[in-house]
């Protein structure tokens, strides 16, 4: 008889078995968000296991339940990464093969490590979705054993684990924070924690381009996105588990959504402030902090993986520090006259502006003594001294035009 999943009797078991192959990722107090909310924040570091995301506890739970039969038989799954590698890395762990396929679009780092796991890998499809139909027509093919990504109640049930986790060390939390894909993470992590608490407040957070959970609550029944736009790629999920979306309806307080924007500056914080590495789709709990109106609250953000890859992650940067106005580009006219370059260099320096790049353009105009264009792209502080530095230039004479900062 199959067992039952998703109770407490198996969230209990589940949290015995996944300590064979997950890092202890005790809550670290957040300073900086707490100052900033209000509130009293802390992050759950799942980006910190050994696959670099939570993923691990679910595929691993559910392959432990496995029958020797359906082991033999070789797992197949479809996912944007991290499942993947919780999945390659548990099948090699319990001996037994395993097929991944993953979209094209897959960042670089998490396709190597997933193959670094003794995994076959296959790159189908554009988003999660392709991936998925393409890996169970080979499941049909093959005969291989499917673990889905999140519509399973028994990888739900592995994932909930972190629920657990978290009760157990801070037992008065108020607000538990989620990223959602398809929705297992946030299946587990509700419905144990109503178990545990039903006070604790539970909220779902997703990419504003990607809202499948949301738009299906909404509806009141499983709808498909036509498609999804985010640069949250683990979360970038056209539908959420049709399994466990009762769950979902039942247990999730409330959906907050995310903007890209968001989670490009949530990333230059999560470096500056806890130097730590984390991937878009786990920032998106720490960027609804924001969004939530409470204030003296116990709230844990879930962070749930750190798999990015390094162009990936100096894209996030300079775009990040451009939002946030620490590197900015003027455009300045000027005479072609010998000295001015120096005089507006003069300037800038006069204000702790520090020149990254210049761009000396003298055939903008046929008049050249009316109008040589100079492009300034420069680091500053923030804001304010973006424009101290703009205001210093208009008054020794020069009508500086902001423009869209390239580096």
């Amino acid at each position: 008889m199959e067992k039952e999943m998703l109770t407490l009797e198996a969230f209990e078991e589940a949290s015995e078995v996944v300590k064979r192959v997950t890092q202890e990722t005790k809550l670290i107090y957040s300073k900086y968000y707490s100052d900033q909310t209000g509130n009293k924040v802390y992050i759950k570091p799942e980006n910190m296991q050994v696959t670099g995301a939570y993923k691990i506890r679910g595929a691993y739970y559910k392959i432990s339940t496995l029958t020797e039969e359906e082991r033999a038989k070789g797992l197949i799954t479809a996912s944007a990464g991290n499942h993947a590698q919780g999945v390659a890395y548990a099948a090699k762990e319990q001996g037994t093969k395993a097929v991944i396929v993953m979209p094209v679009t897959t960042p670089l780092i998490k396709v190597n490590r997933t193959k670094s796991y003794g995994a076959e890998v296959i790159l189908h499809g554009n988003v999660y979705d392709e991936a998925c139909e393409y890996a169970y027509q080979l499941a049909a093919e093959h005969g291989y054993t499917f673990i889905h990504p999140f519509d399973d109640p028994g990888v739900a049930t592995g994932q909930g684990t972190i629920a657990m986790e978290i009760v157990k060390e801070l037992p008065l939390v108020d607000y538990i924070l989620v990223p959602v894909g398809g929705g297992g993470l946030a299946t587990g992590v509700s419905t144990l924690a109503k178990m545990l608490n039903p006070n604790i407040k539970v909220i779902g957070v997703e990419p504003a381009g990607a809202n499948c959970l949301q738009a299906s609550l909404e509806a009141g029944e499983v709808v498909t996105l036509p498609n999804v736009n985010t640069i949250a790629d683990g979360t970038a999920v056209k539908t959420p588990g049709s399994k466990i979306f009762p769950y979902l309806q039942k247990n999730l307080d409330d959906i907050i959504t995310i903007e890209d924007d968001e989670l490009i500056v949530a990333f230059l914080d999560m470096v500056e402030n806890h130097k730590m590495i984390v991937e878009n789709s786990g920032l998106l709990t720490v960027a609804a902090l924001k969004h939530m109106d409470v204030k003296n609250k116990k709230i844990v953000s879930i962070l749930s993986g750190g798999n990015m890859d390094v162009i990936t992650m100096s894209s996030v940067v300079q775009f990040g520090l451009i939002q946030r106005d620490r590197i900015f580009t003027v455009s300045v006219l000027l005479p072609d006259m010998p000295g001015q370059l120096e005089k507006v260099s003069g300037i800038v320096a006069r204000q702790q502006g520090n020149v990254i790049k210049l761009d000396h353009n003298q055939f903008i105009s046929t008049n050249r003594n009316k109008a040589v264009e100079l492009k300034i792209t420069m680091e500053a502080f923030g804001t304010e001294h973006k424009n101290e530095i703009v205001k210093a230039l208009e008054e020794n004479g020069y009508k500086p035009r902001l423009i869209r900062a390239n580096l």
